[in-house]
Order: structure tokens, then C-alpha cells, then sequence
């Protein structure tokens, strides 16, 4: 069977679609022939990833931190196999620093919204469906400045256990990236490939990773039937050194 026939048919909402990690995603199951359900806050940016798929696709603005955009959202979608959030609205820096504020949007958008994503389009998936939730390394690397990145993933991976048992047949997993190459550390401009070298001379893998790296594990997340509440851990060992 050829990787296109492999998801005809299929329905998979990718939430953060916009991002690349999500962009990729999207690409790389549209190209297998599956309609995409491409959700997230900028409409702009999830034009531009529809723009780009081969295949059906339809794009669904919401905001994943409020419970009645996520009921609308269901509203939308439909029946669906697979759904995949990237989401995330990070708070970081010293303690003596975060705004309250900023603290509950990172809770909401990688913890609370999660749970209520599964709240209400847990009965709208087809048999075999799952779920496929975002950690991180932080959670158990954590790092000054970043303990709120480290907790709300933390809180993320015993969510999926949770809901694994609370949802069951309907699958729940999380992937947890390390260091990707996905654009964000552009923004370090010449800094960058020292930055990069620095993290692949430390970890295990003796490498940062690739968006390709994280779509490989979210499609075996959705693929492999006897996997759930599970994280997979995609960092190149980066938590063990």
C-alpha cells in the first residue's frame, strides 16, 4: 500500500497548524491523503498552511485558552480520526517577574485547554481515534527562568495519563520535543549555530532535532493502536544528561 492510500479517508484536526512543527504535520498527512482540519488563533497563518497541502483541508480559528471557543470548535469539526495540539503560550523568565496573568494563560493554553478539548470532541471521534498532546522537554530538564514551561508540561504528561483511562478505547498520548530546529531560535540571528552545537555536543543523539523528527513520532502516536497514555520523548536523550 502506498503512503498515499494510507490515510484516505481519515479526518485529523492539527491544532497550531500555523506553527511549523504543525505546518509540517498537516503537509505530511495531506500528501498521505488525509483532509485536514487546521485550528488555531491567527486565521492568517492557517491560510497560508491550507495554501500549501495537496489535498482537502478547511481552517477553523479559535482560541484554545476559552471554553466556549473550544465548544464551537466541535461544533465545526465534526467527526474526526485524529486530533494533534501543538498549543502552547509560554511564561517565561524569573520568578520575581511573571505576571499572573501570564502564568494562567500558560496553564490554560497546555493544560486546561487540552482537557477541555477532550471534553468536548472526545465523542465526536471515529473507532480507533486518538489524541496527540504536546509536552517537553522542560518538564524534566527544568531550567531557571523556565518553571512554568516545566510544570505546565509536567501537568500535560499526567493529563494524557488521565485521560487515557477516562476516555478509553479513544487513545490519549503526548510528545515531548527537545531542541528543534523548527525557526524559533532564529531569533538568536549569528548566535544561532553556536547555540545549536552547543545543545547536539550535549545530549546523547549528538543532534537538535528536525520538524520531520516530531512529525515522525506524532504519526506513530496515531498509528499504533496498543499506545496510550504514553509520552514519547523525542529529545535525543536530553533529559538523561
Amino acid at each position: 500500500m502506498s503512503i498515499a492510500q494510507e490515510r484516505s479517508g481519515q479526518r485529523l484536526v492539527v491544532i497550531g497548524a500555523g506553527s511549523a512543527i504543525g505546518r509540517r504535520l498537516a503537509a505530511t498527512a495531506s500528501a498521505a491523503g488525509a483532509e485536514l482540519v487546521l485550528a488555531g488563533p491567527d486565521a492568517g497563518r492557517l491560510k497560508e498552511t491550507a495554501g500549501e497541502l495537496p489535498g482537502e483541508s478547511r481552517i477553523v480559528p479559535f482560541d484554545i485558552t476559552d471554553d466556549a471557543s473550544v465548544a464551537r470548535l466541535a461544533q465545526e469539526v465534526g467527526t474526526f480520526d485524529h486530533l494533534v495540539s501543538t498549543a502552547a503560550v509560554p511564561a517565561n523568565g524569573p520568578l520575581t517577574d511573571l505576571e499572573p496573568a501570564d502564568v494562567r494563560r500558560a496553564f490554560e493554553a497546555k493544560v486546561i485547554g487540552p482537557l477541555f478539548l477532550a471534553k468536548h470532541l472526545s465523542g465526536q471521534a471515529r473507532e480507533g481515534g486518538s489524541f496527540t498532546f504536546f509536552s517537553g522537554v522542560a518538564a524534566w530538564r527544568p531550567a531557571p527562568e523556565r518553571t512554568v514551561m516545566a510544570t505546565t508540561n509536567g501537568a500535560l504528561a499526567f493529563l494524557v495519563q488521565a485521560l487515557a483511562v477516562e476516555i478509553a478505547p479513544l487513545r490519549v498520548n503526548a510528545v515531548s520535543p527537545g531542541i528543534v530546529d523548527s525557526g524559533a531560535w532564529d531569533k538568536l540571528g549569528d548566535a544561532k549555530p553556536a547555540f545549536l552545537r552547543k545543545v547536539a555536543d550535549s545530549n546523547p543523539a549528538r543532534r537538535v532535532g528536525t520538524p520531520d523528527d516530531i512529525v515522525k513520532a506524532v504519526l506513530f502516536a496515531i498509528d499504533n493502536p496498543y499506545v496510550t497514555g504514553t509520552v514519547l520523548h523525542v529529545d535525543g536523550g536530553a533529559r538523561l544528561a
